[in-house]
């Protein structure tokens, strides 16, 4: 059985490595890919190593991609628009607390549809207009 994966996009190497550490602390089945730094070691995101975490993550469950900064989610956005997956969705949820929640319901089997809707209810949009 596949399991929902997921992209951790960061501008900092260190933060998403760090985040998918912690999370592989306790849930190994679920698949964890990082889009972090620019292809030259720097702080940056860039959107081929968005799309190859991506396809390495996606074993046709879907894939939730979690972001650091506004910029992260403009270049997943743009992988996104090209990709055209429905099956393949930015989380609006904190890339720490929200990845770790999303790596437990899917090893849980949940769907990625099951998995959005319980970081919905955990992290609120904002109804600041």
């Amino acid at each position: 059985m596949a399991n929902v994966g997921i992209v951790l996009i960061s501008h900092s190497t260190q933060i998403a490595s760090g985040v998918k550490e912690l999370i592989q602390q306790v849930i190994q089945e679920v698949p964890i890919e990082l889009a972090a730094g620019t292809e030259d070691g720097r702080i940056g995101t860039t959107m081929g190593k968005i799309s190859s975490a991506i396809h390495a993550a996606n074993k046709g469950d879907g894939v939730l991609l979690f972001y650091d900064l506004g910029s992260a989610k403009m270049n997943a956005e743009v992988v996104l628009e090209m990709l055209a997956d429905d099956q393949i969705v930015i989380a609006e949820a904190p890339i720490v607390e929200g990845s770790y929640i999303a790596a437990v319901e899917a090893s849980m089997g949940k769907t990625l549809g099951e998995i959005l809707e319980t970081l919905e209810a955990g992290f609120p949009p904002n109804n600041m207009a």
